[in-house]
This record gives C-alpha cells, structure tokens and sequence, in this order.
C-alpha cells in the first residue's frame, strides 16, 4: 500500500531536521539498509547501502554549518516525493570541493525521493543549483 504524502512529507522532514542538527546515524537511520543516495554530480557517483552514505554527510556536515532548510514545494506519487528547497548557513570548509572560507551561503536544491513500503528511503537523489553556490564561493580571491 502506498504511503500518504503525510507520510513522506513526516520522513523528509525527520531526514532534514537530522541533518540540521549534523546527526549522520540519524540520517542514515532514515535510510533503507539498501538505499541508493546519489547527490548528482558528486564524484563517487551513486553509492548503495546505508552504510556507504555515511562518508557524504560526514564530509557534508564538516564542510557545511548552521544550516536551515526551508522546503518551497513538494510533490507526491506513488512512494515518491519531489522537494524543492532552499538551503541557508555558512560553509567553513571545503564544499562541493570549493574554499567556503566560512563565507554565508544560500542555494536551491531539489530531493527526488522513493520510499519502501515501510516508509524508509530507499532512493535519495538530489540537484543541487551549483551555478549559485560558485557564485557566492567564488575561488582565487
């Protein structure tokens, strides 16, 4: 049986409030065991299984602060949400592989995420706007 869009909407929002406090076994708890997480673009590419997810948002969390997610709109399928968000906090370390310089940062993202019958995450794909973020990380100044 499908899950509510109340549903996915109580899992996404566990998922970002976790990430908002840098609690990687909380992220990962949202996670299926067998779970593809692919942040589109990054270089390792798609990874499978909660356990190898935990090297992004260990690196994520050391390169990101203070970071608030405000969700723009949603949209809802079968066992599937669409997130638009913005993202707002500073970047103290290397971000995306830029020099954050502890400069305050603001970027749109868009989560496509399917979800088990159980109401894990079982698929976790995220856009970031990259032409933003190097504009507010501009690097060699």
């Amino acid at each position: 049986m499908p899950l509510t869009p109340a549903q996915m909407n109580r899992r996404m929002d566990e998922h970002f409030g976790y990430e908002a406090r840098d609690d990687v076994a909380g992220v990962l708890a949202t996670l299926a065991q067998d779970a593809e997480h692919d942040i589109v673009g990054f270089p390792t590419g798609p990874t499978f299984g909660r356990d190898n997810a935990r090297g992004f948002y260990e690196s994520l969390f050391a390169d990101l602060s203070h970071g608030q997610v405000r969700s723009l709109r949603r949209m809802h399928g079968d066992n599937f949400l669409v997130d638009e968000s913005l993202w707002r906090g500073r970047a103290p370390g290397r971000p995306f592989g830029l020099e954050g310089r502890d400069r305050p940062l603001e970027f749109r993202l868009l989560h496509v995420m399917e979800f088990s019958e159980g109401g894990d995450i079982q698929r976790e794909q995220v856009w970031l706007d990259l032409a933003s973020i190097l504009q507010q990380l501009p690097q060699g100044d």
